[in-house]
C-alpha cells in the first residue's frame, strides 16, 4: 500500500479551520451584544478567512499571546531538564519571586513558584516531542503531525496561556486527538491528554491555573479527526489557487 501523504496537516492548523468555521459563534460571543462592533459578521468571516490563508501559507505573524505563551513554556522546559533557557534572556527579581523574561523584545513576568509548580508536575517529562502519523482519508493519505509540549510514561500535555478562561475552552481543539493518534500509530498507547491552562489577568498576574482531561477512544475520535481532516481537504482544494505552501498539498498524484 502507498503510504505517501498526499496532504501534511499539523494539528493546530485543524483548530485555525475550525475557529474560521465557527466565526459566526465567535463572532456573537464578543461582539453580539455590541450596538457599535468593529466589523460586521460577514467582514470577520473574510477577516477569519485571510488569517487562515496566511497560516496555511507560513506567514510569520506577530502575537503578544503566542509569544508569552512560547515564554512560559521554554521557562518550564528549562526547570525540567535543568539547563538555561534558549532564545531568551531571565532575570530574577530582587525578591526572588519572579522571572523577567525577555523575549523577542517583549518583557513577560512569571512568578518563580508557578513555574516551579509546572516543572515538579512534569518531572522526567520528554519536551517538545514531534510525532507524526499516517491518517487514512477519502481524499488519500494525510500525515497528521504535531509538537507535544510534554510527553510522560502515561499522560500526554499542552500547556496554555490565555487571558480568559471558560470551562471546556479546549474540547474543540485537535491537540487531543491527532497527538495519541499518532502515538498510537507509533506504538505507543498512551490516551490521556490535558491542556494545563494558566489564566493570566490584562495585569499580568495569575488568575489561577486548571486542567482540561481527555481520553482518546479510537472508536469515537478517529471518525471525527478524519472528518474534520476532510473538511478541511475540501477547503483546500476550493482555494488552492491562494496557497503558495509546497508542504501541504504533495503534487504526487
Amino acid at each position: 500500500m502507498n503510504q505517501q501523504p498526499k496532504y501534511r496537516i499539523y494539528a493546530t492548523l485543524l483548530d485555525a479551520f475550525g475557529e474560521y468555521l465557527n466565526s459566526d459563534v465567535i463572532w456573537d460571543k464578543y461582539w453580539g451584544w455590541s450596538e457599535n462592533p468593529p466589523h460586521t459578521p460577514e467582514e470577520f468571516h473574510e477577516q477569519q478567512f485571510q488569517e487562515l490563508i496566511d497560516r496555511i501559507d507560513r506567514k510569520p505573524f506577530d502575537s503578544e499571546a503566542a509569544d508569552k505563551g512560547t515564554a512560559f513554556n521554554e521557562l518550564v522546559d528549562a526547570l525540567i531538564e535543568k539547563r538555561k533557557p534558549n532564545d531568551m534572556d531571565v532575570e530574577r527579581n530582587a525578591e526572588n519571586t519572579c522571572y523577567t523574561v525577555i523575549y523577542k523584545n517583549r518583557t513577560f513576568t512569571f512568578p518563580i513558584s508557578l513555574c516551579c509548580e509546572f516543572a515538579d508536575y512534569f518531572k522526567g517529562a520528554l519536551t517538545q516531542q514531534r510525532v507524526e502519523a499516517i491518517l487514512p482519508t477519502a481524499y488519500g493519505n494525510v500525515l497528521v503531525y504535531g509538537v507535544i509540549d510534554e510527553l510522560m510514561p502515561t499522560s500526554v500535555h499542552d500547556i496554555k496561556t490565555t487571558g480568559s478562561y471558560t470551562v471546556g475552552k479546549f474540547k474543540d481543539h485537535h491537540q487531543h486527538l491527532v497527538y495519541p493518534y499518532a502515538l498510537m500509530k507509533n506504538g505507543s498507547d498512551v490516551r490521556t491528554f490535558e491542556y494545563n491552562i494558566v489564566e493570566f489577568n490584562k495585569g499580568g498576574y495569575v488568575v489561577d491555573t486548571y486542567t482540561e482531561t481527555y481520553v482518546f477512544n479510537p472508536e469515537r475520535d478517529i471518525p471525527i479527526l478524519t472528518n474534520h481532516c476532510e473538511e478541511f481537504i475540501r477547503f483546500l482544494e476550493e482555494n488552492r489557487e491562494l496557497i503558495t505552501d509546497t508542504k501541504i498539498i504533495s503534487n504526487n498524484e
